[in-house]
């Protein structure tokens, strides 16, 4: 009777553990749903937002970029390159300038919008100038240092302190150009993808040459 009665012990807790453990699955799996659910949300407001745009609704176009901003944990290429087109419709021109170079760095040249982002950061940098002149900004901008950016399955970035070279050239009206050896990229010309995000936050400390 004594070795029932274990045995009958050992069965019921195995199944109070397999029932914790269904429970505990059913609840990840609840809250895996709410996560995907979530991200197609934040997809369709993305979305939502280039439709505006598209539809010269720049302002209402904004506020949906902006929401997928706030609710991604790292920012996709397409969504700095859109952001900063829609920024220059807003004439927020620091804005559009910062998100559309950050579009080419993250790209080069092979992007699927490089050139298209080329072009548009041409004109809001000029605008930039003309506006900078005028000391006409008020608009508070929304930077690309205060979110991390997806740098793409690669998972690296040409250093944007070098431009890729390892080198960094200054020149002087005495001693003509100098050179130095890039502090940030460890002489491989390209960045990690926490070390570019640690550098557009000031966060990233040069290395001693």
């Amino acid at each position: 009777m004594t070795r029932v009665f274990i045995i009958m012990l050992f069965v019921l807790a195995a199944v109070e553990v397999n029932a914790q453990e269904a429970e505990r699955e059913k609840i990840r799996t609840i809250e895996l749903q709410k996560e995907q659910e979530k991200s197609r949300y934040v997809r369709q407001q993305m979305d939502s937002g280039i439709f505006y745009m598209n539809q010269e609704k720049y302002e209402l176009a904004d506020s949906k970029l902006r929401y997928a901003l706030s609710n991604l944990k790292s920012i996709p290429s397409d969504l700095a390159f859109y952001f900063g087109k829609n920024s220059y419709f807003l004439g927020k021109y620091k804005q559009s300038v910062d998100w559309l170079t950050k579009y080419i760095q993250l790209k080069g040249t092979t992007g699927q919008y490089s050139t298209e982002a080329a072009q548009w950061l041409k004109m809001a940098e000029k605008e930039l100038v003309a506006e900078h002149a005028s000391q006409s900004q008020n608009a508070v901008e929304v930077l690309s240092r205060d979110y991390t950016i997806d740098c793409g399955p690669a998972g690296r970035v040409s250093c944007p302190v070098c431009s890729g070279s390892t080198v960094i050239i200054r020149k002087d009206y005495l001693h003509g150009e100098t050179y130095r050896t890039c502090p940030y990229c460890n002489k491989v010309g390209t960045l990690s993808c926490e070390d570019y995000n640690k550098l557009l936050r000031g966060e990233l400390k040069p290395a001693s040459n």
